[in-house]
This record gives structure tokens, C-alpha cells and sequence, in this order.
């Protein structure tokens, strides 16, 4: 059904049928009557047509002596319809304005007639190039100059602008604090403790602390600090452990059911700020959850850490289109011929690039470039040439993400260095006698305070960029509830139908098992390390964070780093991932370095020490940073234009569904050997299996398949094309 209005709205018209006719006339009484200097219209079944309203009749005889009953809005004047007579054959027929629909696939279809063309002028744009340039004078100075075609009805192609790109930054900066201070901090120690203060040591059955964190930890005589949980007794460093399994395994469940469809209207943006703001309220209740009640404690870090996943998968959504409608982009693929000139309100170019230190950003990408790969012409629809691996789409992705993970660093070590500040100060307090987990739930405070003020920024900031028409389910006639499920099962149909797709695309397959195995690794990894530095080394809640600052400012700098190694060793971006997993696999191999009775009776080395985790923490800061920024931005890569969000949601999919497995068996690990470094020997196997698969993917090979992927989507789902053969057919038939 198309819907069209006037220019007030009092006026409603609506087409239950298909236009048996489209057609331009450049007659002067179509000039005359609609102020321009031809007329788009669209001819229809009077029986297909519903009007609502009064619209006002003007009747004048046609050039060629027709009698022409026009119709328009009385109050703002917008030409709606007219009829023909003597009818003969438009007997039954009404001609529509095309301008009136807000349904833009109308007005994509080829017009099937052109009436009185000797009217027509014999000038068009392409002969003064001029015209665009003053053309872009009359757009939003954030619109920047030239569009690309639209790939589907209502599609926003505007240029994206530097405000853009800062609302997408400004989320990163939000929820990142979420999961460095949070996730990756202070949540598995509040969790911890919270269950330690509750808990008994499960030899002496004595309670495991007064009233200071971090007393009476796992020893020989009394045997590790044990709670029950639900009628069973579970290690309280397993307990934070199984509890964030839970959260990544639903997580995983939303993210299916919601964020595939960011693909379709404005969804994309709604739900970025609905799981926005309702994790940043999840982190800002900690601050009520005392030890009495510390499984309400695992309740908000399931929403919590769903709310993180989700929204993070949703702003990955918006990094394809953000690339694609780029000027740079865009004027690099202007035809030869054409003159297209920048127009900027700050009299410079509006796009990405021009944000920022070029000089710097262009020498940190050179690394992704596959060296000795020829700059050969991928196959793409429309007849058009895509680009190749060292494409400037993976080289302006990759300069986003990287920047994107960077600046989300920095606001964590900031915020993380507040954090500090106040668990130092709190704990000379009277707040710290009461429960010794008040401190780290003020800091959570915090951190849910910062997230929900930078998703607010990006409210303003970040455009809708609306996808199509969400018209496969159709929730018409139904209640709220039933309208809902019905979308959750549209959300599960569309990734079985994205996984069908990935199934023939053999790189995806290949890299997402990869991603399986690595992602877990990384989930695990993280948990493990916090915990263990808690109950094996003793460190204080302020030195934990002191080493997840220095984690942080190591993917900050990893992030950055590692397209300059890329470009030094000449590396393709595969290749550069699998350096990044074997040094990865560091990390568990040197803790299980205690195991080797001599090294273990030397009292050192194998994570024996407190301050031999700083520089693992360094490791696993560096390596974590190159993994996210090129494993996001490589998997990009491949896939096929047009299923950004739900491509995005199976790769969130694949962390998630995997990430859950890692810290449930590390839990189990716990419970069964009562050491946390046990966990070592399962994260030192997961890591070192994705390696092979990550060799095998070809990028040049999988962006071929993406691209041949997306031009058969689109015929199998029809387009402009469809629509042109029906108008031609038609002509022929009349």
C-alpha cells in the first residue's frame, strides 16, 4: 500500500494496488498547474484509490480538448489527482502526482510514457557541470555534496558529516567505561565479594571476612571461601564466573531477537539508545545491592552486560553506512567525466578524512594493505566496479573502529583513574566498615552516570539512518504482545536466514568459526585474570584497577600500533591477527609455568607474584586492542552490501554464543581443583585453535562473494529493474 498526503496533511491518499501506468508530461497546463517544469505522475484503478479529506476542483480544457478535473488541497495548495474525460480508455483511471507518496520506491520506477516531449527542454544538469555546485548551496551543510543511488525505498544516503562521526565516537565513549571499569573490573570483584561476605570457608565453615575485602582467601587449612547458591555450594570466584556466563548466553539471546532488526526503519537507532540508557540504569543500581541480597547483584550484571553486547552490536550496524555515504568515498566514484566540486558551509571537504591528523591516520593504515595483492576489480551489481582488499571502504572502516575503540580507551582509563581516586578516599571512610563491596558500587554509580550522559550525546548526534520498510511481518490487526513475538520470530527467521547466507559465503564461514574460538578465548581470558589477581595474588580493589588501567592504555595503544606493524612487516590483515593470537597465547602458557615444581620452588616467574600480572596485563592490553579493531573491520569486509545489522548481529552471535562456554568451564575448573589457575589450561587450548582457520580466509575472495551475494539478494527480493520491465510491459500491452 502507497500513502500520500498534501503539503498541511489534511488531505490522505491511499493506493490498495499496484500503478498500471507511470508517466512525465512537459504540456504547459502540468507546468502551469504544479509550478515546475514537468509533471511525475502515477496512474491508477479508481477502485485501488481512498481518499480522504476535501480536496478542492478545478476543471480546464486540455491542449488537445480533453476536459481535465484537477484536484488540490484548499488550504496549502498541493496538486493531488485528476481525471480525464471524455474517459474512453481512462475510463476508471486517476492520475496521481508521483511527489504526493512518501513511499520513495514509487518514484524510483522508470516512467513507462513521456507526453509532449516537443515541450520538453533540450538542456539537462550533466550540461553545466556548474549546477552541482551550486546545487550543494541549497543542501544541510551537514549533507556535504554528492549522494550515492539508494539501495531501497527511504533510504538515507545523505554524506555523512563530522557530527556523525562524533555521535558514533560518543557512544564508544560511553559504554566502553561500561566494560573496562565495569565488566572488565569492578563487577567480578562487587560480585565476588558481595558473595564473600556471605559466605564460609568450606573446611572450618568459618565466615570467609569481617569486615576488610580481600581476607581469608583460598588457603591449605581451611579450603577455599564457598557460598550456596539455589541449595548448592559454589566457589565465590566461580559464582562471578558462572554468573557472566549467564550474561553472555543472554545476551546472546537478545541480540538475535532484537538487533536484526536494526536492519529495517528507524529501528537501529531506537534500540541503540533503549539498551543504552537501560544498561547505564542497570550499572547506577549496584549501588542499592548489599551482601544480604548479593543474587539481585547477578540479575543487574545479566542486564547490565546484555544491554553492553546488544548495543554494541547495533553501533557496529551504523559503521557500513557511516563508510558507504562518506564524500571522500563518494567522490572518488564520480564518473570521469562529471566535475563535481565540494561545497562545505566551512568552506572545506565535510567528509571523515578531513577530521583530525590525516597525515597520521593514512600511514596507520598502509598495514592493512595486502602486499603483493594487484589492485584488480571485484564484480559488483549494476555493472559498477567494487573495490579491491586495500579498498578505501576497509581502510576508512578501519580508521573509525580503530579511532572509535581508541577514544572509548581513553574516556575508560579517565574514568577509570576517578575510580581510584574515590575507592582510595571511601575506603578511609565509615562507608567501608559497612560493607567492604560500598566503594566499587559507588564507583558503578559512576560509570552508569557516565554512560547514560554519552548516550544522550549521541542521541543528538547520531542520525537515524533509517533501513527498509520492515513489510515482511505485518502486524496489522494485532495486540501489542502478539505484534512483539511476532517480531522476535521475524528477528530469529532473519538470522537463519542470514546464517543460510553465510553458509555459502565460505570466508564468512571460515572466519566465524575462528571468531567462535577466539572470542571465547578473549571473553575468558578477561574473568579469569581479575579473579585470579584477587584470590591467588592478593591484590587490593585499587590495584585491580591500577592493572586494568594499564590493560586499557595497552589496547589504546595496541589499537594504533598495529596498523604501522601491519605496514612495517608487510602483513595482510589474516596475517596480522594470527601474530596477535600467538602472542596471546602467552598469557596462559606463562601461568602455567607454576605447574613445573623447580620454577614453583624458585617462588617467581609463572604468576607467582603480584607484579608479574603488569606485564601480562600489558600483553593482553596490546594484543586485545589489534584483535578488536581488525577482526571487526576484517570480517566487514565481507559481507555483502545491504546486510550490515544482521551480519553484525551473527557476529555478535558467534562471541556470544561461544563466550558463555569459556567462563562456565573455568567455573567448574574452580570448583573442582579450588585454584583459580587451573582455568589456565583450558584459555591456553582454545586460543591457539583459531590460528589454522584464520590462515585459510582469503579477503579479496570472500569481498568477491559478499558482493555476488548482495546482487543476488537483490534480484531474488526485486528492485527498480523489476519495476521498469512491469512499465514497459505494460506499454506494449496498450
Amino acid at each position: 500500500m502507497a500513502i500520500g498526503t498534501c503539503f498541511c496533511g489534511k488531505i490522505r491518499i491511499e493506493s490498495s494496488g499496484e500503478p498500471i501506468a507511470t508517466g512525465i508530461c512537459h504540456c504547459t497546463d502540468c507546468r502551469k498547474l504544479t509550478g515546475t517544469l514537468y509533471t511525475y505522475s502515477l496512474i491508477f484503478k479508481s477502485a485501488k484509490i481512498k481518499i480522504s479529506g476535501n480536496p478542492k476542483k478545478i476543471t480546464k480544457p486540455a491542449e488537445r480538448g480533453n476536459i481535465i478535473e484537477n484536484y488540490f488541497c484548499s488550504d496549502c495548495g498541493t496538486p493531488l489527482y485528476a481525471y480525464k474525460f471524455p474517459s474512453g480508455e481512462w475510463d476508471n483511471l486517476v492520475i496521481t502526482r508521483a511527489g504526493i507518496f512518501d513511499d520513495l520506491e514509487l518514484l524510483e520506477r522508470k516512467p513507462a510514457v513521456e507526453l509532449y516531449v516537443r515541450s520538453r527542454g533540450s538542456w539537462n544538469f550533466n550540461t553545466f557541470p556548474m549546477l552541482s555546485y551550486i546545487s550543494a548551496a541549497f543542501q544541510s551543510p551537514d549533507e556535504g555534496v554528492q549522494q550515492r543511488p539508494p539501495r531501497y525505498a527511504g533510504e538515507d544516503t545523505t554524506p555523512t558529516s563530522r557530527r556523525e562521526i562524533l555521535g558514533w565516537y560518543s557512544y564508544g565513549i560511553a559504554a566502553e567505561v561500561f566494560a573496562v571499569c565495569g565488566v572488565g573490573s569492578f563487577l567480578p570483584l562487587t560480585l565476588e565479594q558481595l558473595a564473600r561476605e556471605r559466605g564460609t570457608l568450606q573446611t572450618s565453615r568459618l565466615p570467609c571476612v569481617g569486615s576488610a575485602a580481600g581476607n581469608s582467601t583460598n588457603n591449605a587449612e581451611n579450603g577455599p571461601c564457598v557460598v550456596p547458591v539455589f541449595g548448592l555450594e559454589v566457589n565465590t570466584a566461580s559464582f562471578a564466573m558462572y554468573t557472566f556466563s549467564l550474561a553472555v548466553l543472554i545476551q546472546a539471546l537478545t541480540l538475535i531477537s532484537f538487533s536484526a532488526l536494526a536492519d529495517y526503519e528507524n529501528n537501529r537507532k531506537t534500540l541503540l539508545m533503549v539498551f543504552g540508557f537501560a544498561g547505564a540504569l542497570a550499572s547506577m543500581l549496584f549501588v542499592f545491592i548489599a551482601p544480604p541480597v548479593f543474587v539481585l547483584g547477578s540479575i543487574l550484571v545479566v542486564v547490565g552486560v546484555t544491554c553492553l553486547g546488544s548495543s554494541f552490536v547495533v553501533l557496529n550496524s551504523y559503521l557500513p553506512v557511516l563508510v558507504a555515504n562518506d564524500p571522500s568515498l563518494q567522490e572518488g566514484k564520480a564518473d570521469d567525466g562529471a566535475e563535481m566540486s565540494s561545497f562545505d558551509r566551512d568552506g572545506g571537504n565535510s567528509g571523515w578524512n578531513a577530521w583530525g591528523n590525516d597525515d597520521a591516520d593514512d600511514d596507520s593504515l598502509d598495514g592493512l594493505q595486502p602486499s603483493g595483492q594487484p589492485q584488480s576489480s571485484l564484480e559488483g551489481g549494476m555493472g559498477s566496479k567494487a573495490p579491491p582488499s586495500s579498498s578505501p571502504e576497509l581502510q576508512l572502516s578501519t580508521k573509525i573502529s580503530s579511532r572509535g575503540i581508541g577514544l572509548g580507551y581513553c574516556a575508560a582509563v579517565f574514568v577509570q583513574i576517578i575510580s581510584i581516586i574515590m575507592l582510595i578516599t571511601l575506603s578511609k571512610t565509615s562507608l567501608a566498615k559497612v560493607s567492604a563491596t560500598l566503594p566499587m558500587r559507588f564507583v558503578l554509580l559512576l560509570v552508569g552516570i557516565w554512560w547514560g550522559a554519552f548516550t544522550l550525546v549521541t542521541r543528538n548526534l547520531l542520525k537515524t539512518r533509517p533501513g527498509p520498510p520492515l513489510d515482511t511481518v505485518s502486524t496489522k490487526g494485532t495486540g501489542r504482545w502478539r505484534a512483539w513475538l511476532r517480531l522476535v520470530g521475524f528477528a530469529w527467521k532473519s538470522l537463519w536466514e542470514t546464517v543460510k547466507v553465510a553458509s555459502k559465503l565460505r570466508e564468512v564461514l571460515i572466519f566465524l568459526v575462528a571468531w567462535f574460538l577466539l572470542s571465547d578465548a578473549m571473553a575468558t581470558v578477561s574473568g579469569t585474570a581479575i579473579l585470579f589477581a584477587r584470590t591467588e595474588l592478593k591484590l587490593s580493589t585499587p590495584l585491580i584497577g591500577l592493572l586494568s588501567i594499564t590493560a586499557t592504555v595497552s589496547g589504546m595503544t595496541g589499537a594504533f600500533l598495529w596498523p604501522h606493524v601491519s605496514r612495517y612487516f608487510h602483513l595482510q590483515p589474516n596475517h596480522t591477527i594470527i601474530l596477535c593470537i600467538v602472542l596471546f597465547e602467552l598469557i596462559p602458557l606463562y601461568g602455567l609455568l607454576a605447574y613445573i615444581p623447580f620454577i614453583k620452588n624458585w617462588g617467581v616467574f609463572g604468576l607467582q607474584r603480584p607484579w608479574e600480572i603488569f606485564p601480562l596485563a600489558v600483553v593482553h592490553g596490546v594484543v586485545s586492542g589489534g584483535l578488536a579493531s581488525y577482526c571487526r573491520s576484517f570480517f566487514g569486509l565481507l559481507i555483502p552490501p545491504g546486510s550490515e545489522a544482521a551480519f553484525y548481529a551473527l557476529y555478535a552471535a558467534t562471541d556470544k554464543g561461544s563466550s558463555f562456554i569459556g567462563p562456565a568451564i573455568v567455573g567448574a575448573l574452580v570448583d573442582a581443583t579450588g585454584q583459580v589457575r587451573s582455568g589456565f589450561f583450558f584459555i591456553a587450548v582454545i586460543i591457539i585453535l583459531p590460528i589454522p582457520l584464520v590462515w585459510m580466509v582469503n579477503a579479496d575472495k570472500g569481498r568477491r562473494e559478499g558482493l555476488a551475494m548482495a546482487e543476488s539478494l537483490d534480484k531474488s527480493h526485486g528492485g527498480p529493474a523489476e519495476y521498469a520491465e512491469e512499465a514497459e510491459g505494460l506499454l506494449a500491452s496498450r
